[in-house]
């Protein structure tokens, strides 16, 4: 059977836009459909440019109109900014300019054209503009990255010896709070751990001429990468030997002297140093220097029973292990299936057999089993530390993050107390700067159990006694704090108990 064959209607030919015409029929008569599109789209974006160009002309004569020059902060000036244009540093900081905001605002096309903005300023004329703007109390939102570092350096010139360099009329507390301004806009602090930091270090221990230096020197600190520390496995290898067999595949290290006999300072490598075979085999770790210290002042020694109550990823538990010379027995727990499966795979690299991994809420441990001889907690902190690792601290750590913080490491120290034996050893240790987290939580524990501070025998600063008005135990300088602007660590705390009863 035959299918009737339809005929296809025959397509209208394309017709020609009426206001391209005077275009189409300059042309050859028989123009493909997508060359014609492309000769519309040429014509209507060179309209748009005569219109643009038209526009610009216009603005231009209307805003080169002479005009006087003047300072950024002149009587005139005062009514159209107040100070609640301008965030101070109790105040929310989310208001400040972000950094594209702050590039459009310096914009070259639009900076030399208004009347009595910086670039119209003469080098005579601009250096001024300082004093002016700590006199008004309005920090300038137009103020380049250049001139907000110089300003930095300016107010902190003034506060080393405010009686004798202030300006007449200038407030101490006027400049603090722009200067604590201006580091938050530099740095991208908000105003909770800029403040923290400020009030970190007792004004009566330092001098105050040097107190503002140092504490540009921590904000400074914070910007800089620690260096690369590995720590040698003495299970199964020698730091010497060790040493040489990185070297011999390009890598440049030194012993990490004078304090540690295992780590070793990696300054470059030609060779990922997590898949050497050195690595795979066990021989060495990656591992902070800083997470050295708290098993160094727990001291563990062979045929003990002992228990990390916060192991993973591994490195302190495989520390541990190391110094009991794989005898006695090492308990290391973690909340977090997920983190465990890390620290298991740790231990079996590095060849670690007394040891036992468990999955369970630290808080309660002690329910499932105690009298261990030493503990180690370093404790889940705000990370305030290691800010050079991960610098999204600094800018959404609140004051309600510090709390929770604080809570759940007053219930895992005690937890640990609990779970050790009387005259058993306790190391309390935070990646945290946070006197809260710190001091504040061992003093808890001093109060609540009997225990008492011994020496770590590390180097470091020494803990607060007093902070703030707040009155700590009269043996807390027997803790240590560790700053990375000092020590070229993160920032870290370590304390040691003793279990008296």
């Amino acid at each position: 059977m035959a299918y009737p064959v339809k005929k296809k209607a025959n397509k209208p030919k394309h017709q020609p836009d009426p206001q391209f015409a005077f275009k189409v029929t300059s042309v050859k008569e028989k123009l493909g459909s997508r060359q014609k599109q492309r000769l519309k789209k040429r014509i209507l974006t060179d309209k748009t440019a005569k219109k643009t160009k038209k526009t610009k002309l216009v603005n231009e004569l209307e805003f080169n109109e002479p005009h006087e020059k003047r300072n950024l902060f002149d009587e005139k000036d005062i009514d159209l900014d107040t100070a609640d244009d301008f965030p101070k540093v109790n105040e929310n900081l989310d208001d400040l300019l972000s950094d594209e905001e702050m590039q459009e605002l310096n914009d070259d096309s639009g900076v030399g054209d208004m009347p009595g903005d910086a670039a119209d300023l003469s080098e005579t004329e601009a250096e001024p503009v300082a004093t002016n703007l700590v006199d008004s109390d309005k920090p300038s939102q137009q103020l380049d990255m250049g001139h907000l570092v110089q300003r930095i350096k300016d107010f902190s010139y003034i506060l080393g010896d405010f009686k004798a360099r202030a300006p007449e009329g200038l407030s101490r507390k006027a400049c603090i709070d722009t200067l604590l301004n201006d580091l938050c806009q530099r740095y991208s602090y908000n105003k909770f751990m800029i403040s923290q930091l400020y009030d970190l270090f007792p004004k009566e221990v330092i001098r105050l001429n040097s107190y503002f230096r140092k504490l540009l020197e921590v904000v400074e600190s914070n910007e800089t990468d620690r260096p690369i520390t590995i720590r040698t496995n003495v299970l199964k290898t020698r730091r010497r030997d060790l040493a040489q067999a990185l070297i011999n595949r390009g890598v440049n290290l030194d012993p990490l002297e004078p304090w540690s006999k295992v780590g070793l300072v990696v300054y470059s490598s030609q060779v990922p140093l997590g898949a050497t075979p050195e690595y795979l085999a066990g021989h060495y770790i990656l591992q902070g220097a800083c997470s050295m210290l708290p098993v160094m002042a727990l001291a563990p020694k062979p045929g003990e029973r002992i228990l990390d109550l916060c192991a993973a990823p591994g490195g302190k538990t495989t520390y541990i292990a190391q110094l009991m010379k794989n005898t006695g027995c090492l308990f290391a727990n973690d909340v977090s299936a997920e983190r465990a499966k890390a620290l298991l795979g740790n231990c079996h690299r590095m060849g670690v057999v007394n040891t036992v991994v468990c999955v369970e809420d630290g808080r309660k441990f002690h329910h499932i089993m105690a009298g261990f001889d030493r503990v180690l907690l370093d404790a889940p902190c705000s990370g305030t530390g290691v800010i050079a690792k991960d610098p999204s601290v600094k800018a959404h750590r609140t004051d309600e993050d510090i709390k929770k913080c604080v809570l759940l490491q007053k219930q895992l120290l005690i937890a640990a107390i609990d779970a050790c034996k009387v005259g058993g050893y306790i190391v309390y240790s935070t990646c945290s700067i946070m006197v809260s987290e710190n001091e504040g939580v061992v003093d808890y524990a001093l109060r609540k159990r009997k225990v008492q501070m011994e020496e770590t025998n590390l180097f470091g600063e020494k803990g607060f006694k007093k902070f703030k008005g707040l009155h700590f135990s009269p043996k807390m300088d027997l803790a240590r704090r560790f700053y990375p602007h000092k020590h070229n660590v993160d920032g870290f705390f370590v304390a040691k108990l003793k279990k008296i009863e």
